[in-house]
C-alpha cells in the first residue's frame, strides 16, 4: 500500500472530449480523484472554491471566462497547482515559459501529459504551494489576452480519438461524415470508423459551416462529399456521397442544404 498523498483534480475544459482524455489518462496515475469537472470558468470558480482540489486541469481559451480570468477571480493565493491546457501556438507561450508553471498544448500525447502530472505531484507532496502561487502572480502579470476569446472560438483542424489504449490524430479533412450513436459520434474517413466520446450538437458547433452542414439529427456530412441530393417521391430527401453512402436529410434542413449546394429551387 502506497504512503503517497492521495491526490483530488479538478478537470477544466469546454470540451468533452478533452475533459474525457485527461480523466481516462488520471485513471492509469497512482493515488489520484477525479474530484470533478467543469465545463465553463463560471463553474470552474465555484467547484475550485466548493472542492478544493490539489490540482486542477484550467483550459486556457473558454468562451466567457478564459483560464486566466478564473485564476484572478479566485485569487492566485487561493488557487491549487494548476496545469494550464492550451491550443496557444509556441509565440504566445513565452508568458507561461517565463512564469515557469508547466502546460499542455493540445493534442498532447501520454508521456508530455505523465512528465506535466510528474512535475505537478512533486510540488505538491513537496509542499512548494507559495512557489507556485508566486509563478502564477508571475503568469498574470506577463500573460497575454488569449487571442479571440471574446469572437468566435476557432474551428476543429483535427481531433483525438483513442484506439486501443493509445490516442490518434485524426485530421478533420480526412472526415467524410460523421453519425451519432448515443452519446457517441462515429467518424467516418475513407480507411475506418473512429468513435469519441462527443454530443452531434457539440461537434457541429466545432467543425467549420463552411466544410460541414448537419443534414439530419444524426448526421453530419462534409459537403465536397456529396454527389447527389436524391428527392423522393414521399417528400423525403436524402444525399448520397461520392463513397456509395446513402444518408437522410431531414425536411427542416433541406433548403438550407440546397444554398450550400447551390440548388434551384
Amino acid at each position: 500500500m502506497s504512503d503517497r498523498k492521495r491526490i483530488r483534480a479538478l478537470i477544466v475544459d469546454d470540451e468533452p472530449l478533452a475533459r474525457q482524455r485527461i480523466e481516462d489518462l488520471l485513471r492509469h496515475e497512482e493515488g489520484v480523484e477525479v474530484a470533478g469537472t467543469a465545463d465553463t470558468g463560471a463553474a470552474a470558480v465555484e467547484r475550485i472554491r466548493a472542492l478544493r482540489p490539489d490540482i486542477v486541469f484550467l483550459d486556457v481559451q473558454m468562451p466567457g471566462k478564459t483560464g486566466l480570468d478564473v485564476v484572478r477571480e479566485v485569487g492566485p493565493e487561493q488557487m491549487p497547482p494548476t496545469i494550464f491546457v492550451t491550443a496557444f501556438d509556441q509565440h504566445a507561450l513565452a508568458a507561461f515559459e517565463l512564469a515557469a508553471l508547466d502546460y499542455l498544448v493540445k493534442p498532447f500525447d501520454d508521456e508530455r501529459f505523465e512528465q506535466a502530472f510528474r512535475r505537478a505531484r512533486r510540488a505538491i507532496e513537496l509542499e512548494e504551494i507559495g512557489r507556485l502561487r508566486g509563478q502564477m502572480l508571475a503568469l498574470l502579470g506577463a500573460a497575454p489576452p488569449p487571442p479571440d476569446t471574446v469572437g468566435p472560438q476557432p474551428y476543429l483542424e483535427r481531433i483525438a480519438v483513442e484506439m486501443r489504449g493509445k490516442v490518434r490524430v485524426v485530421p478533420v479533412e480526412q472526415i467524410q461524415y460523421v453519425t451519432s450513436d448515443g452519446p457517441y459520434a462515429e467518424l467516418h474517413t475513407a480507411e475506418r470508423t473512429h468513435i469519441i466520446r462527443e454530443a452531434m450538437q457539440a461537434l457541429e458547433k466545432r467543425l467549420d459551416p463552411a466544410r460541414f452542414f448537419r443534414i439530419h439529427r444524426s448526421a453530419i456530412v462534409r459537403l465536397d462529399q456529396i454527389e447527389t441530393l436524391l428527392r423522393g417521391a414521399g417528400g423525403d430527401y436524402e444525399v448520397v456521397l461520392k463513397g456509395g453512402m446513402r444518408l437522410p436529410v431531414s425536411r427542416s434542413r433541406r433548403e438550407e442544404l440546397e444554398r450550400k449546394l447551390g440548388v434551384m429551387s
